[in-house]
């Protein structure tokens, strides 16, 4: 069972031990970890403590999502195309 509230998504990147992950249904909410591991771990509290801030300044908070997926992939290119 995920044991989230949003949906995650993982990137890896060139360095074998670093990860960036980010979620599509919350707004801000990103972070990095050393293992796919680690960015679950991170990114189950990190969600919790990045809605209580935004509840606490009276940000609008988007609902749960009944269904959220883990998406792990390749970083993704910034550059224009």
């Amino acid at each position: 069972m995920i044991e989230l509230k949003y949906s995650l998504i993982i990137e890896a990147t060139k360095e074998p031990d670093y990860f960036g992950f980010y979620s599509s249904d919350l707004e801000g909410f990103t972070g990095i970890g050393h293992s796919i591991e680690d960015c679950l771990y991170k990114a189950k509290w990190g969600m919790i403590e990045h809605v209580a801030a935004m509840e606490e300044q009276g940000m609008p908070v988007p609902p749960a999502n009944p269904n959220p997926t883990i998406i792990i992939q390749n970083e993704q290119s910034k550059m224009a195309a």
